[in-house]
C-alpha cells in the first residue's frame, strides 16, 4: 500500500501521515551530518501550497530538521528541478505540495537512488493510480498523503490492476503455460507386483495434477471485460480536474496528530480552505463540511470575542486570537469603506448590473434604504460610526433580498491583529496573499494613497505599490538556500525568453514570480507586510472591475457552439491580465455577472443552459506575442462547483490543429497560444461542444 489514510482511517497495520513524518524524522536522524538538501519541499504558487509550506516548515524547525523550500511554477520547471535533484546525493525527503498527483511518478523517479522516499500531498483530482496503488521498488517510495478518496476508488483500483499486471488473453504468457500442457502421451508399463498383469499408464497422475492446475488456475478476463475495465480507467482520467482536501488541512491533520496544533497553524489551514473556496475550487457544501471542523478547533482554544463580530475589540496589544464570524460576499470591507466593497464584488455586481447607471441607482437605493448616507459609506470603515456597524448585519439581512442578495454572508473566521488595525478576516487574508502571487512584482500597478479619495477613485491620489523593507528587494546570499536551483526554470519564462539566446533576458523573466512567492510566503506570519498587501489587492479588484464592465459594455462576449469567449487585445490593464491568476479572476468574474443577470427562478431549461455554459477568456500578451488563455467552467447555481474539463480540451484541440502552444503552470485550464494559432484553435476548441 502505497497511499496513507487519513488519521481517523488508520490502524496498526494500515500506517498514516504521524507514521511517514516520523520515517522522515527517523532518515534525517540516522544522517545527522547531512545538508539542508537532504530534505527539499517542492512547493506550486497558490495559496494553499504557501499555506502548506509555511506549515510543514514549522514543525520540521520544531524538530531541528534542515529542509529547503523551492517554489515551482509549473510541469516543465518541476521536470527541470528533478533533473537537478538528481544530482544531489544527500536528498533523502522530496515533498511536493499541490502538484504531482496526476504524474505517474514511479517512473519520474525510477532513476533515482532507493534512498529517496516521494511524499506527495495534493489536493487536485484525478490521481495517477500508477503512484496511488503501484508496488515494487519504485512504487513503495512514493508516499500519497490521501484525504480517505482512494478508499472509495475499488472499482477503478481493481481495473488498474487487472490492465497492469494480468497477461491479455493472447499474450506470449499464455501460449507458454498452453505449451506446457501440450506435452507428448506418456509410456505405459506394468505395475510391478501385479499378477494380473494390469497396465498403468506413467502420466496418469500427472494428468490429474494438470488437470487440478488448470481448475485452480484463475481465470483470465475476456476481451470484452478488458474494453470496459479500460473504458472505466478513461473515465477516470478524463473526468475533468476537481479538487478535495486541501494541502494545508492535510498537514493540519498531521499537526493534530502530534499534538502541536496552535493559533498560527490552524489559521493558515482556515486560509488554505477559504483559498478553495472562495476561488471555486470545492462547493459550499464541501467547504461547510471542513468549516465545522475548524469551527470546533477555535472554540477549542479561543474563547468566543466578547463583542459583536464586526466591531471586535483586541483584548491586548499582541491579541492574535482567531474567531469564528459571518463573511459578507463583498470583500475588503473592514480596510476599505463600505460603497467600494459593495461595488467591487462580483456576487453583488451581476446581481445588481453595477456596470449599468441602473444598477448603480439600485446599489445607492440599497443603502440609503438601510440608512446609511452616501458620505458614511465611503468612508473608511474604520471611521464608520459604532452604532452602524453593529446594525450591518441585521439590516443588510432584512433589505438585502429585496434587491436579489440572497446569500451574502457565509460562516467563515477572522483573527485580530491586535492594536495594529482592524481584524483580517479570512477572506480578506487570501485577498491580499493572492495579490502579493500575482502582482506584487513583474507589472505595474498603482494603489489609492489613504486620504486622497475625495476626488473619487478616477481623480483621487494614487501611486505605484511597493513592499518596501526586505520583501521588495533582492534575496540576499543568507537566504539561498530557499533560492531557485542553479539551472532550473529555463522554461518558465515566457515565450519571447525561450526564443531569445540571451539568458540575462531569462533570468529576469524568472525572477519576478519568485520575488512573488517569496514576499507572499513571508507575509503570512508578518501583519504589517499582508496590511501593506491590502492596498493592492483592492487595486486588482478595481482593475478587475473596469475590464469586466467594459467587456459587457462593448458586448464582446461571444457565444460559439456552447462556449462564451473573451478575447482581449487592448486596454491599460492588458499587461495586468496577461498574468494568469489575474485573468482566471476575470473569467471568474464574467461567470458571476452573466449568471447574476439571468433570472434564477426561471423554469426554461434553454434560460438554465445558458446560465451554464463555460467561459474561454484570452490575453494577448504583447511582449511574447502570445495569448493567455484560461478555461472556467460555469454551475448554474450560486456555489456548486463543477470538474473543469478543460485541460483535457486544450489537448486535444492542439492535437487536431497543430496550434503552437505550451503550459507553463500546474493548472491546465491555463495554456499559452501563439499569436498567430489562436483563431484555429478557438474554432477547434468550440467544436467539441459543451464542457
Amino acid at each position: 500500500m502505497v497511499y496513507l489514510p487519513p488519521p481517523h482511517l488508520a490502524s496498526p497495520t494500515r500506517p498514516s501521515y504521524g507514521e511517514a513524518y516520523a520515517n522522515i524524522l527517523a532518515t534525517h536522524r540516522r544522517s545527522p551530518l547531512t545538508s539542508a538538501a537532504s530534505v527539499i519541499i517542492l512547493v506550486a504558487p497558490d495559496v494553499d501550497a504557501l499555506c502548506a509550506a509555511r506549515m510543514l516548515a514549522d514543525l520540521l524547525k520544531q524538530d531541528d530538521v534542515m529542509y529547503r523550500v523551492i517554489p515551482v511554477a509549473g510541469h516543465a520547471q518541476l521536470e527541470s528541478t528533478r533533473d537537478e535533484l538528481a544530482k544531489y546525493a544527500d536528498l533523502h525527503t522530496l515533498i511536493l505540495l499541490n502538484m504531482g498527483a496526476i504524474l505517474d511518478l514511479p517512473e519520474w523517479f525510477g532513476d533515482f537512488d532507493p534512498q529517496l522516499t516521494v511524499h506527495v500531498i495534493d489536493s487536485s483530482r484525478p490521481q495517477n493510480l500508477s503512484s496511488l496503488f503501484g508496488g515494487g521498488e519504485s512504487g513503495d517510495r512514493i508516499v500519497i498523503w490521501d484525504d480517505g478518496g482512494a478508499e472509495t476508488m475499488g472499482e477503478e483500483r481493481r481495473a488498474w490492476e487487472i490492465l497492469t499486471y494480468e497477461p491479455e488473453p493472447d499474450s506470449d504468457e499464455e501460449l507458454d503455460l498452453d505449451d506446457d500442457e501440450e506435452e507428448e502421451e506418456p509410456e505405459d508399463e506394468y505395475e510391478e507386483g501385479s499378477s494380473t498383469g494390469k497396465r498403468r499408464s506413467l502420466g496418469e497422475g500427472d494428468r490429474l495434477s494438470k488437470k487440478k492446475r488448470k481448475t485452480d488456475r484463475p481465470q483470465h478476463t475476456s476481451k470484452e471485460e478488458r474494453e470496459r475495465l479500460a473504458a472505466r480507467l478513461e473515465r477516470h482520467y478524463m473526468s475533468g480536474t476537481s479538487y478535495a482536501q486541501s494541502a494545508s488541512g492535510t498537514i493540519y491533520l498531521l499537526a493534530t496528530v502530534l499534538e502541536r496544533v496552535d493559533a498560527e497553524l490552524l489559521w493558515l489551514a482556515i486560509l488554505g480552505l477559504t483559498y478553495q473556496y472562495t476561488t471555486s475550487r470545492i462547493s459550499r457544501e464541501n467547504y461547510d463540511k471542513y468549516h465545522s471542523i475548524y469551527h470546533d478547533e477555535v472554540a477549542r482554544l479561543h474563547p468566543p470575542p466578547p463583542a459583536s463580530d464586526y466591531d471586535y475589540k483586541a483584548q491586548n496589544p499582541d491579541d492574535r486570537a482567531v474567531f469564528s464570524t459571518d463573511e459578507f460576499r463583498f470583500m475588503l470591507f473592514r480596510h476599505w469603506n463600505l460603497y467600494d466593497a459593495l461595488y467591487h464584488s462580483s456576487y453583488v455586481a451581476g446581481r445588481l448590473g453595477i456596470w449599468k447607471e441602473r444598477g448603480k441607482k439600485r446599489l445607492t437605493g440599497l443603502l440609503a434604504k438601510m440608512g446609511f448616507s452616501v458620505i458614511e459609506t465611503q468612508q473608511s470603515y474604520s471611521h464608520m460610526a459604532k452604532d452602524l456597524k453593529l446594525a450591518l448585519k441585521t439590516k443588510l439581512d432584512q433589505i438585502a433580498p429585496e434587491y436579489g442578495l440572497l446569500e451574502l454572508s457565509y460562516p467563515s473566521f477572522a483573527r485580530s491583529c491586535g492594536y495594529i488595525s482592524q481584524p483580517v478576516s479570512a477572506g480578506d487574508a487570501v485577498e491580499a496573499i493572492s495579490a502579493l502571487l500575482e502582482v506584487a512584482g513583474g507589472v505595474k500597478i498603482d494603489v489609492e494613497v489613504e486620504g486622497a479619495r475625495n476626488g473619487g477613485e478616477w481623480f483621487g491620489g494614487e501611486k505605484a505599490w511597493d513592499a518596501g523593507g526586505r520583501e521588495g528587494a533582492p534575496r540576499k546570499d543568507e537566504d539561498k538556500e530557499n533560492a531557485l536551483l542553479s539551472g532550473v526554470g529555463g522554461d518558465v519564462g515566457n515565450a519571447a525568453a525561450v526564443k531569445d539566446d540571451d539568458g540575462e533576458e531569462v533570468r529576469a523573466e524568472l525572477e519576478w514570480w519568485v520575488r512573488n512567492f517569496w514576499t507572499a510566503f513571508d507575509a503570512l506570519n508578518d501583519i504589517f507586510l499582508m496590511h501593506r498587501a491590502l492596498p493592492l489587492a483592492m487595486a486588482l479588484h478595481r482593475a478587475i472591475i473596469r475590464q469586466g464592465t467594459s467587456i459587457i459594455d462593448k458586448q464582446d462576449i461571444k457565444t460559439f457552439h456552447g462556449h462564451r469567449v473573451v478575447v482581449l487585445t487592448q486596454g491599460p490593464d492588458l499587461v495586468l491580465f496577461s498574468h494568469p491568476g489575474v485573468l482566471s479572476r476575470l473569467a471568474l468574474w464574467l461567470i458571476e455577472a452573466v449568471r447574476g443577470r439571468l433570472n434564477p427562478t426561471t423554469a426554461s431549461s434553454s434560460r438554465a443552459r445558458r446560465k451554464s455554459l463555460p467561459f474561454i477568456v484570452a490575453c494577448l500578451n504583447e511582449k511574447t506575442g502570445t495569448y493567455i488563455v484560461v478555461g472556467v467552467t460555469a454551475a448554474p447555481d450560486f456555489d456548486d462547483v463543477r470538474k473543469n474539463e478543460f485541460g483535457l480540451a486544450f489537448l486535444d484541440a492542439k492535437e487536431k490543429c497543430n496550434a503552437r502552444t505550451r503550459h507553463g503552470s500546474f493548472d491546465t485550464s491555463v495554456i499559452e497560444i501563439n499569436k498567430d494559432d489562436l483563431k484555429v484553435f478557438l474554432e477547434t476548441m468550440c467544436e467539441g461542444g459543451d464542457r
